[in-house]
């Protein structure tokens, strides 16, 4: 007589619920590497081995941002820190120790060219100024009457596309719209080289 098989028992993912193995083929395979750290190690020995050098960047990161002040040359320099505290308003520490520095306040115009006849203006950094870009759409669209829209552009910043080439008209209205826009923060984008408008 055959002997009697047991059914296998697969362990399913409490996120995705796919069978742990297949985890990493799935969509969201981030969000699945906590679960399967937590509930099944043995099947990721990367994850494991990933983890523990996460945990230990934190914890240097937080011992630096933390930084010691000792009597000698470094409580010096801690004083020396705490005396530019304009440069540390323009600088934002990132995940690993980089630092992003402060956007600057300028508006950029670009003219891009579609199907060799169509051409759109687009419009980038009127929120620095504090303008709501929406409402500056919809002054451009009525000025110039053409469209205009608020998008996201390829560095995932929102920027304004209106439809045509208004690319000289525009500084003009920008300047005389927004008095808080100073004609020599507008810069124009020609031959993949910034230019200033004024």
């Amino acid at each position: 007589m055959a002997e009697k098989l047991e059914p296998a028992k697969v362990l399913y993912c409490g996120v995705c619920s796919l069978p742990a193995e297949y985890c990493e083929f799935g969509s969201d395979f981030a969000r699945c590497k906590p679960w399967l750290l937590e509930n099944a190690p043995d099947l990721y020995p990367d994850l494991l081995k990933e983890a523990n050098e996460k945990a230990a960047d934190n914890v240097s990161d937080k011992l630096q941002s933390v930084g010691i002040s000792s009597g000698g040359a470094g409580g010096a320099q801690s004083s020396a820190q705490t005396g530019g505290t304009s440069k540390k308003e323009e600088v934002k520490r990132l995940p690993g120790g980089k630092v992003k520095k402060k956007d600057r306040q300028e508006v950029i115009i670009e003219k891009v060219v579609r199907n060799k006849r169509k051409c759109i203006t687009i419009v980038k950094g009127l929120e620095l100024f504090g303008i709501k870009l929406s409402d500056a759409s919809k002054k451009l669209g009525k000025k110039f009457a053409t469209g205009a829209s608020v998008v996201k552009g390829p560095t995932e910043k929102e920027q304004i596309d209106v439809q045509g080439d208004i690319i000289y008209d525009i500084v003009e209205f920008i300047t005389d719209t927004w008095p808080d826009v100073p004609e020599r923060s507008i810069f124009f984008i020609e031959d993949g080289k910034k230019v200033q408008a004024g």
